[in-house]
């Protein structure tokens, strides 16, 4: 379980993170939801063990990890930009991540991890080959293999375009669950927000302003600026039936979402998603 204690963290007259303090249980998906230079990537970097805070601890099942190097923490990280190596291909960018072990082992691990990714056969492909998606699956993967204890995203899905993001928000999160993946997810996008999240903090200055599951944060908004910041969306209740999603206003297709028949689901409908017959 990771605690985060009062951290804060200034850049001279610049309060970049004040005094945030949350918990995360092991295999919960936590997503920072807020505005650009709101602190997110700030309180990151200080988990990670890549600055140091001001004030604050971070702890990893009740022990202390402030002082702990980056190296040391057994934390993975995921950027935007995904920072493949051009020169290796995708198997070598996977398991360059990996301990040390014997040449067999680690093909047969970097294997299936990038099967569990859905890029079975991939190893040998340059990664300056691949598509947007396809780069994100393998950063994703490099990521994983280690089998960090607790994995950082930071809009990871930033730099692709809204079709290709919807989809991989989904993937996302099937894989995150799969592995049982402690995680916190930084994004500024609703939609990613609500579709990755077990818990949702809105983030404003600096401060964390709410937090709970998606359902509570979106019915029970704490102020205005986390009802305008969410936008205008509507939260509808479903039920699964064969191939279809039954609610109280038509139905809609499961597609490949894992889900089985009788599910009781919620939606997040926004305007934008909605097109006229």
């Amino acid at each position: 379980m990771l605690r985060v204690h009062h951290l804060s963290k200034s850049f001279d007259a610049l309060k970049a993170v004040n005094d945030v303090s949350f918990t995360l249980d092991t295999g919960s998906i936590l997503v920072v939801l807020g505005p650009s230079g709101c602190g997110k990537s700030t309180l990151l970097a200080m988990i990670a063990g890549l600055i140091a805070p001001d004030s604050g601890d971070v702890s990893w099942d009740n022990e202390s990890i402030t002082g702990t190097p980056t190296h040391q923490r057994s934390f993975g990280l995921m950027f935007q930009d995904y920072a493949l190596f051009p020169h290796l291909n995708v198997g070598d960018n996977v398991g360059f991540g990996l301990a040390p072990v014997e040449t067999t082992r680690r093909v047969v691990s970097t294997k299936d991890i990038l099967e569990r990714v859905g890029l079975k056969g991939f190893e040998k492909r340059d990664v300056q080959t691949l598509s947007g998606g396809e780069a994100q699956r393998v950063a994703l993967a490099r990521a994983l293999a280690p089998r960090p204890r607790l994995l950082m995203l930071d809009e990871p899905l930033g730099a692709l375009d809204r079709s290709l993001r919807e989809q991989l928000t989904r993937e996302l999160r099937e894989i995150l669950n799969e592995f049982n993946q402690t995680a916190i997810y930084v994004t500024h996008d609703q939609q990613e927000a609500f579709g990755v999240a077990d818990h949702i903090t809105i983030m404003q200055s600096g401060s964390f302003i709410q937090i709970g599951t998606p359902e509570e944060v979106y019915r029970n908004p704490r102020n205005e600026f986390v009802k305008g910041f969410l936008g205008n969306a509507k939260l509808i209740e479903g039920k699964v039936n064969g191939k279809k999603i039954e609610s109280e206003i038509g139905e809609f297709e499961v597609g490949s979402l894992n889900l089985e028949v009788g599910d009781e689901v919620t939606m997040l409908i926004r305007p934008e998603g909605i097109r006229k017959k």
